[in-house]
């Protein structure tokens, strides 16, 4: 990723509405699994902060600058999916959790992933197919981002088609709130939905 974009992470992570969001769903999908936990491509360390004091925690990033201030670490042009999730399927212990978030649906790569350095969005299938191929046991595939799944459409592929402009930035606190509102609305829904900017995955070593 740019470097640049690392310091616009760590600028907004703490407060922008699509990182709490991220961070609410894989707080939520580490809820009961045990200590210790791995963040491996932690940039800026922002999930980490909202897992510590209160967990045993560690990050892994291989980029210093950030690494000094892993959702979405397989969409990566610099991470061979096979090679990382060969390794990290050897440190879990068995019945060790992974959680994997990757953008979704090819069909919606933008200037931004050309920023953020991705060279994969996968749909939910995709996804389990990625996974069960390394040996891991998949507990749970869906999508996520949903609701505002038009409004990406719109910003990715009309409005900014002429734009190289990052999507992470400072929102308004009005707008902010009201998309972080429609993520938490989707949060509690008692059903998955069909389709979504986002594929969040579970699975775990056999």
């Amino acid at each position: 990723m740019e470097s640049d974009e690392y310091a616009l992470m760590d600028a907004v992570e703490a407060r922008m509405w699509w990182y709490r969001a991220l961070h609410a769903r894989l707080l939520d999908a580490l809820a009961d699994a045990p200590d210790p936990v791995l963040d491996a491509g932690c940039g800026t360390g922002g999930f980490l902060s909202r897992l510590a004091p209160s967990r045993a925690v560690f990050g892994l990033e291989w980029h210093a600058d950030a690494a000094t201030i892993a959702a979405d670490v397989l969409c990566h042009a610099a991470v061979e999916p096979a090679h990382a999730l060969a390794e990290i399927r050897r440190v879990l212990r068995p019945g060790g959790r992974l959680v994997v978030n990757m953008p979704a649906y090819r069909a919606l790569m933008s200037s931004h992933d050309v920023r953020v350095h991705n060279a994969r969005r996968m749909n939910a299938g995709e996804t389990r197919t990625m996974l069960e191929t390394a040996g891991f046991r998949v507990l749970k595939v869906r999508y996520w981002n949903g609701l505002l799944l038009p409004l990406m459409i719109v910003r990715r592929k009309i409005l900014a088609r002429s734009s190289d402009r990052s999507d992470v930035a400072a929102f308004p606190p009005w707008l902010d709130r009201m998309l972080h509102g429609m993520t938490e609305l989707e949060r509690r829904l008692p059903f998955p939905l069909p389709a979504g900017g986002s594929v969040l995955a579970i699975a775990e070593r056999p």
